[in-house]
């Protein structure tokens, strides 16, 4: 009997045991299958320009308005990453374009070829056909790196197409001063806005076929466009 009782602690013992590893091997693994969300945020100065007198409308659809990016962990040392972009998107963008013209209106709707609206000059339609990010897990550098490529087509304002082209933007941002992996990707994200929205409204003139159109409607000289130096101050993102 005496050793029939000493037997059952002994059961009692190692079931706790494997019930802690247990435990421990889902969190571990929990852990290792998480998802670092970052919802994009930050403060966009508006351009210093002389606006343009024209009177501009943008249509942004629903991939834009709600853009985000996905990367899968690769291994279980490492976390997934949701990026999402949408809000700051649309919120950069505004302020770009409502200093860049005149006047700047949302479209209701995506302007169809043949629909005339004499409401605007022409309709800008950005997307973002690509994000890339970097993170020291990547590159060994405690560096965090956002490369974006945004597609813009111009339409006139019976829905026609005037051109189309691709734009690059690019924002690091160093881990030292920040406290958290959320937020140098935020900063990195944000810091690749700005320069998204500097490079547009210091080229946009100088795109061949915005160039052409603007020419064609008395806006500007060739030789104004040929040279034209807009001068933009998008200031440093700070943390």
């Amino acid at each position: 009997m005496s050793g029939l009782m000493t037997s059952v602690p002994r059961r009692r013992t190692r079931l706790r045991g494997l019930k802690t590893l247990a435990m421990l091997a889902v969190v571990i693994l929990l852990c290792a299958c998480s998802t670092q969300k970052v919802v994009v945020s930050g403060n966009f100065p508006e351009p210093l320009i002389s606006p343009m007198p024209l009177t501009i409308g943008v249509w942004y659809d629903d991939a834009f308005l709600n853009h985000e990016f996905f990367d899968e962990a690769s291994g279980r040392a490492e976390p997934s990453w949701l990026v999402r972009t949408g809000e700051a998107q649309v919120q950069m963008w505004d302020t770009v374009l409502d200093s860049m013209f005149v006047n700047f209106v949302h479209m209701k709707n995506k302007p169809g070829e043949g629909e005339l609206n004499q409401v605007v000059d022409a309709v800008l339609i950005p997307r973002v056909d690509e994000l890339q990010y970097a993170i020291p897990q990547h590159t060994n550098v405690k560096v965090y790196e956002i490369w974006m490529r945004y597609h813009f087509d111009l339409v006139n304002n019976a829905g026609e197409p005037i051109t189309d082209w691709t734009m690059s933007a690019y924002g690091k941002t160093p881990t030292a001063f920040l406290r958290s992996d959320t937020d140098a990707v935020n900063l990195a994200a944000v810091v690749a806005l700005r320069d998204a929205g500097a490079n547009f409204a210091v080229n946009f003139t100088r795109v061949p076929g915005v160039r052409d159109w603007l020419v064609e409607r008395g806006r500007v000289s060739a030789a104004a466009t040929g040279s034209q130096t807009i001068g933009t101050e998008i200031e440093a993102a700070q943390p």
